[in-house]
């Protein structure tokens, strides 16, 4: 049903831009407390989801219309009119039990059979927005190691699959991530006929992949239009997986940050916070914490170390819901007692965080059992993959870690890179692969930590 881009059937549900009169339909106080208590019911999401596509396809619109959140908020997104950093929103989706057949609403849930609808909370999602230009790949290959799934956004007034398309969809394949959703977006701004072409051309794309039974959904993220039947493909081709919640805790940290406005008294100050995604186990306030690698210091010799963190955690939240305990599912905030120069501008992203004593090492030489691709993935020309050499410059996206490292030895399926900045890694953590060509770091293979 959701295969089709027809135009009539595209614009047949436009029920949820009536969401913008939520508080005139949901004036009644015991409609307003069934919606409180479903909130309270589900405090953290359960599922990272991310958006991933070519640059300016539509993907920050779409967390918007998915979530009410715009994720363009750095200085330098908003002047230049594109993601630069991961951007995070947590949306939910709500099922209205009261008409024919279940209708699905976010972000706010309204429906046109009753005011007094029967409405449940059926999950919260955590979106990341991963920015689409080439030159930010790197930034994008961190944020997937968060997402349990993803929406590969392919605008239809563009012919597909555009560089990073195709890149963004290879990334997706070497770091494991096969739960997959694809959005033909902006159908609002092409004809009938345009949009039709572009569905054939991102099914040919899908063609002969891992990725070929995924469903196309049409939308108009701008319109808000289809966007129920995106969240009923959602909920049946990403569901929540398994979690470790046993385990002992790690995180991967993919933004760090100073909330204190400027001029705050000292006594009024709050220590700094890490954002990132819990992958196993739980955290609870007043834990203590690891952070490794840790901080760098530079030593009068000049040689450069990396000295983990110790701390405490004073608070966990997800958006706005602040909770005690945190598993995994979500992007969760993490505030902590450390000074909050240490976690400003992002300076802890890469780091892995978990209970002291029980982190894995962090390694300044890896050893990797590499693959690599017949083509440099993300260039317009097509470009062949050349061997890896000894004493070459790669860069590694391990986790949420990127490093640059040199090759200081090579077999027929296996490098030893030794590393300018050390990392958290352990057996079997999946690594993408990069090489400077043409001034550009590009993804030419993967590999798994031996």
């Amino acid at each position: 049903m959701y295969l089709i881009p027809n135009a009539t059937i595209i614009f047949r549900r436009f029920k949820f831009i009536v969401s913008l009169k939520f508080s005139s339909l949901y004036s009644r106080l015991e409609g307003k407390k069934k919606l409180a208590q479903a909130k309270n019911e589900v405090n953290q999401p359960e599922v990272n989801i991310g958006l991933v596509g070519h640059v300016d396809h539509g993907k920050t619109t779409l967390v918007q219309a998915l979530t009410g959140v715009w994720t363009m908020k750095h200085s330098e997104e908003v002047k230049r009119g594109m993601t630069i950093k991961l951007g995070y929103a947590d949306g939910e989706v709500w099922e209205c039990i009261g008409c024919g057949f279940p209708e699905l609403f976010s972000p706010e849930p309204v429906c046109e059979c009753s005011p007094q609808a029967r409405l449940h909370l059926r999950r919260k999602i955590s979106y990341v927005d991963a920015p689409g230009h080439e030159i930010l790949m790197a930034t994008m290959l961190s944020g997937a190691a968060l997402m349990d799934g993803a929406l590969l956004v392919v605008a239809a007034n563009e012919k597909a699959p555009q560089p990073q398309t195709r890149e963004h969809f290879l990334a997706l394949d070497i770091l494991g991530i096969r739960k997959l959703v694809v959005v033909q977006n902006k159908i609002d701004v092409v004809s009938k006929e345009r949009a039709k072409e572009s569905y054939d051309e991102i099914r040919k794309f899908l063609e002969g992949t891992w990725a070929e039974k995924a469903p196309i959904i049409p939308i108009s993220s701008l319109k808000k239009v289809n966007i129920d039947a995106l969240l009923a493909a959602i909920e049946t081709f990403i569901p929540t997986p398994k979690r470790e919640e046993s385990q002992t805790p790690l995180m991967f940290v993919v933004r760090s940050f100073d909330v204190n406005r400027p001029g705050t008294p000292p006594e009024d100050l709050t220590g700094g916070v890490l954002g990132g995604s819990i992958i196993r186990g739980k955290f609870r306030v007043g834990d203590e914490i690891e952070i490794r690698p840790g901080l760098m210091i530079k030593e009068p010799s000049g040689q450069v170390k990396y000295k983990p963190i110790v701390s405490e955690i004073a608070s966990l939240r997800f958006g706005n819901t602040e909770v005690q305990e945190a598993r995994p599912g979500g992007l969760v905030a993490v505030g902590t007692k450390l000074d909050p120069s240490i976690t400003k501008g992002d300076n802890l992203v890469g780091n892995v965080m978990g209970k002291p004593g029980f982190l894995p090492p962090s390694l300044s030489n890896i050893e990797i059992e590499y693959h690599l691709f017949k083509n440099v993935v993300g260039t317009k020309e097509e470009v062949k993959v050349q061997p890896i050499t000894k004493n070459e410059m790669l860069m590694l996206t391990i986790g949420s870690n990127l490093t640059i490292g040199s090759v200081s030895s090579l077999n027929k399926d296996v490098i030893e890179v030794k590393l300018r900045r050390p990392v958290v890694a352990w057996k079997k953590l999946r690594v993408a692969i990069s090489r400077r060509i043409a001034g550009r770091w590009r993804l030419i293979g993967w590999g798994l930590i031996n």
